[in-house]
């Protein structure tokens, strides 16, 4: 799905600021949570790409059985 697809990228992209936030302040706790972020951004993202290319497999399965 294009939006999850979306929100994924986004939750890494904040992760990635507060990672660099962190690095700049040193604060560790900081940069971790901005790590994980970015991990689950990426999580996100995949699936939701997943998610569209098996809709997009279905529907043209779907096509093909009605011929």
């Amino acid at each position: 799905m294009v939006n999850q697809e979306a929100r994924g990228k986004k939750k890494k992209l904040v992760g990635r600021g507060k990672e660099i936030v962190g690095i700049i302040t040193g604060d560790s706790a900081l940069e971790l949570e901005g790590d994980q972020q970015q991990a689950e951004g990426e999580v996100q993202k995949t699936l939701g790409k997943a998610r569209r290319k098996i809709g997009v497999f279905v529907d043209g399965a779907g096509k093909a059985i009605k011929k």
